[in-house]
């Protein structure tokens, strides 16, 4: 049986931050699964599309893996978040938000396999068929970041949010928004979890 990785466990400075205070990381690069989309994550059909394409392609590429003799366990969805008008996003006009959506995937997964697990779940889930074009193998750097665990609803994420903004400030650090985008790794299902001990880190490289 091949040992199965878990990237929460073996990469803990990256999933699991504290909740008190923001801490500064170095975010290697890594390769993701990613679709990009734009609306408000509650009530956007195209969010919805997005995770209904990501996640079996996502799965079926980790059985391949495991067939191979190389076994995971899939890492948790993740979110870059940004707006043309910033003021749309700190205002919260979730409408004309702009997001990727991603997976990660271990660098020994090659876009041939990707490229199976699409034909694969072509085939068992025809409906999607016009989304999984969208899906991309990419490798993204973040590099230096400050990040914090939130804990609670996506709604109350704000002075979390404030609280790494100010840490990177007084650390000297500045970011535009656009090229640095806000990050989100989402480690609660939110179909599942008690909203108000659901767990997100929440990162903003600078």
């Amino acid at each position: 049986m091949p040992v199965k990785i878990d990237y929460k466990k073996t990469q803990k400075e990256l999933y699991q931050p504290n909740a008190k205070d923001p801490v500064i990381i170095e975010v290697p690069e890594m390769q993701f699964l990613m679709i990009d989309g734009m609306g408000s994550p509650g009530d956007s059909q195209e969010y919805q599309d997005a995770l209904s394409v990501l996640y079996p392609v996502s799965f079926r590429t980790k059985f391949l893996s495991k067939a191979k003799g190389k076994d995971y366990v899939v890492p948790p969805l993740e979110g870059l978040w940004w707006a043309d008008n910033l003021n749309d996003f700190t205002e919260g006009n979730r409408d004309k938000w702009k997001w990727t959506m991603m997976i990660r995937q271990p660098d020994w997964i090659t876009q041939e396999m990707i490229d199976e697990a699409i034909t694969i779940t072509k085939d068992k889930k025809p409906e999607l068929l016009k989304l999984l074009p969208k899906l991309r193998l990419e490798k993204y750097k973040e590099g230096k970041a400050a990040q914090i665990m939130h804990i609670g609803p996506y709604s109350e994420e704000g002075p979390t949010v404030q609280k790494v903004h100010d840490h990177i400030q007084k650390e000297g650090g500045k970011f535009d928004g656009l090229k640095a985008k806000h990050h989100e790794i989402y480690l609660s299902d939110p179909r599942k979890a008690n909203p108000a001990t659901m767990k997100t880190v929440i990162r903003q490289p600078f």
